[in-house]
C-alpha cells in the first residue's frame, strides 16, 4: 500500500469541518449535529491546551538568530531564502515585494516566476547583490558563510533566524518575519491559524489507536540514501504525528545499509515525493536495499508527502502534522469512512 499524499492545493488555514480533508477524509468523527458537536468540543479543547501550553516568553520582541531583537526593516525589495521563511512571507501578504528566491522556495507555486540564487546552502552571493535587495530573509540554514559576509559587506541588511525543527522555532519565525516586514497584525492571525491547526492534528493524534514504527528516507538517486535517526525535521514530524522513528541511536543522518534498514524493523517506509521520484518510483524504494525484509517491504507500506510540505515547518504545519497521521494511521480513515455510513441525527 502506497499512500501519496498530495498538497498542490493546500491554503494557509485548516480545512472546513464536515468537508473533505486529507485523501478525502471529513474534519468531523461522528455522525449528524451530536457528532459536530463533539468534534467542535474536542477540537476547541485542544486548541485551548495547546495555547497554555505555548511559552510565554513570546511577549518579549523576537529576535533573530543571534538573539538580537527584530526591527522593522526596509522590505521594498525582499530575496527571500529557505522554502518556510519564503512560505512566512507570502502568507503574510507581502508577495509584491519578494524579487528573489532560492531552489528550495517552492511554494506557493507563484514563487517559480521569480529569479532563483540556488540552493539553500550554496546561493550565489553575486546573484542576490544583483538583484539590488533592501532586505535578504533567511535562516541559519543558509550558506556558504562568504555568500553572507559578501552580502554584508555590500551594505544590505540581512535577517538570519533560528532554523530549528520544532512548533516553538516555527513560532518565532513568523513572529521574526512579520516584524522585520511590519505586519504583525498579519503575523498574530497567521499564527492563531497555526495554533488551530495544530490543535485539529492534535486531536486527531490522539484518536489514534497505533503507534506505528517508521524509517524516514532521504535519496537523491541511488548515490544518496540517507535515513534519519534523532535531530532532526524527519524525527520531530514522527513524533507530531503519533509515530515512533525507527532509528533512534544517532543523531542526523546516516547512509541506508540493508543491515540497519532490516534491525531497524519499520512498520512505515516515510519519503518525500522528490526523493521517491529521483529513485524512479515505488518499486525502486523497494529495491533499495533491505526494505523489502522489513514488516513495511512485506506489507508494502510506503508515505510518500512533498518535501518541503512534510519538512519545511512553516505555516502549513499543523495541517502537514493531520495529513502525516492520516497516512501513518490506516485506522483513522477508516473511523471516518465508518463515521459517513451512520445516519445522521437531526
Amino acid at each position: 500500500m502506497t499512500l501519496r499524499l498530495s498538497t498542490s492545493c493546500r491554503k494557509w488555514r485548516a480545512p472546513q469541518r464536515g468537508t473533505p480533508g486529507p485523501s478525502g477524509a471529513t474534519s468531523h468523527h461522528r455522525g449528524g449535529l451530536g457528532g459536530t458537536i463533539l468534534a467542535f468540543v474536542s477540537t476547541s479543547l485542544a486548541a485551548l491546551a495547546f495555547a497554555e501550553s505555548a511559552p510565554r516568553a513570546e511577549a518579549a520582541a523576537p529576535v533573530d538568530a543571534q538573539g538580537q531583537a527584530i526591527q522593522r526593516m526596509d522590505a521594498q525589495r525582499i530575496v527571500s531564502i529557505g522554502g518556510a521563511v519564503t512560505e512566512i512571507v507570502y502568507a503574510l501578504g507581502a508577495a509584491s515585494s519578494v524579487v528573489g528566491i532560492d531552489s528550495s522556495s517552492v511554494y506557493p507555486e507563484a514563487t517559480a516566476q521569480l529569479p532563483n540564487v540556488g540552493y539553500l546552502r550554496t546561493v550565489s552571493a553575486e546573484g542576490m547583490i544583483a538583484l539590488q535587495p533592501s532586505l535578504v530573509i533567511t535562516t541559519t540554514e543558509m550558506g556558504p558563510p562568504a555568500a553572507l559576509e559578501q552580502l554584508r559587506a555590500a551594505g544590505i541588511p540581512v535577517l538570519a533566524l533560528d532554523a530549528a525543527p520544532n512548533v516553538g522555532a516555527a513560532r518565532a519565525r513568523i513572529r521574526g518575519v512579520a516584524r522585520a516586514l511590519g505586519r504583525e497584525a498579519d503575523g498574530e492571525r497567521l499564527l492563531s491559524r497555526l495554533d488551530q491547526d495544530l490543535a485539529t492534528a492534535q486531536a486527531r493524534v490522539g484518536q489514534r489507536r497505533t503507534t506505528p514504527r517508521v524509517l524516514f528516507l532521504y535519496a537523491r538517486g541511488g548515490g544518496t540514501l540517507l535515513v534519519s535517526g534523532s535531530a532532526t525535521a524527519a524525527a520531530e514530524m514522527l513524533a507530531l504525528a503519533g509515530a515512533t522513528n525507527a532509528i533512534a541511536d544517532f543523531q542526523g543522518f546516516k547512509p541506508l545499509t540493508a543491515e540497519a534498514a532490516v534491525a531497524a524493523a519499520p512498520e512505515v517506509i516515510l519519503i518525500p515525493t522528490r526523493g521517491a521520484n529521483s529513485l524512479g518510483g515505488t518499486q525502486a524504494v523497494w529495491a533499495l536495499p533491505g526494505l523489502e525484509l522489513t514488516p513495511a517491504g512485506r506489507s508494502r507500506r510506503l508515505v510518500q508527502m512533498d518535501d518541503l510540505y512534510l519538512l519545511g515547518f512553516g505555516p502549513r504545519l499543523g495541517q502537514a502534522v493531520a495529513d502525516l497521521a492520516n497516512g501513518l494511521h490506516p485506522e483513522l480513515q477508516r473511523a471516518d469512512a465508518t463515521d459517513q455510513e451512520k445516519p445522521s441525527v437531526r
